[in-house]
């Protein structure tokens, strides 16, 4: 749920959201991650992983940003590792092995996945 109600799917529509409303809904859910916006060629969320956490993700097929909000960790994007910090900006490409690690203090990242994250496979479908 957004602060407003259910993710949005709406392409007419603004939509807005407030990180602090955002970070306790994924605190109450007991997550990491909680997906906030999904439309079919993009989708955000915000990621959080605590000091001293280990970030377990797996390659995607989709595209991926990711903003640092707060924190302070590396991140590795195949054999590339450099530090982030607030208002570091961060590439993936699809399938490539792409972690946080040596996380110092508690990292949120808003994610930007391209297309809508869990869909490459049904856009791959479409484009044959």
């Amino acid at each position: 749920m957004t602060p407003r109600g259910p993710i949005s799917e709406s392409l007419h529509t603004m939509d807005a959201f407030e990180l602090s409303d955002l970070d306790r809904q994924r605190a109450e859910a007991g997550k990491l991650h909680l997906e906030f916006l999904r439309t079919p060629a993009l989708s955000l969320g915000l990621y959080v992983l605590p000091a001293g956490g280990v970030d377990a993700q797996q390659p995607h097929k989709e595209e991926e940003v990711y903003y640092v909000v707060s924190g302070r960790a590396m991140v590795r994007v195949d054999d590339e590792d450099r530090s982030v910090q607030p208002g570091s900006i961060i590439f993936a490409p699809p399938g490539l092995q792409h972690r946080f690690h040596s996380i110092t203090e508690d990292l949120r990242l808003v994610v930007f996945f391209a297309p809508a994250e869990g869909t490459a496979n049904a856009v791959d479908k479409q484009r044959r």
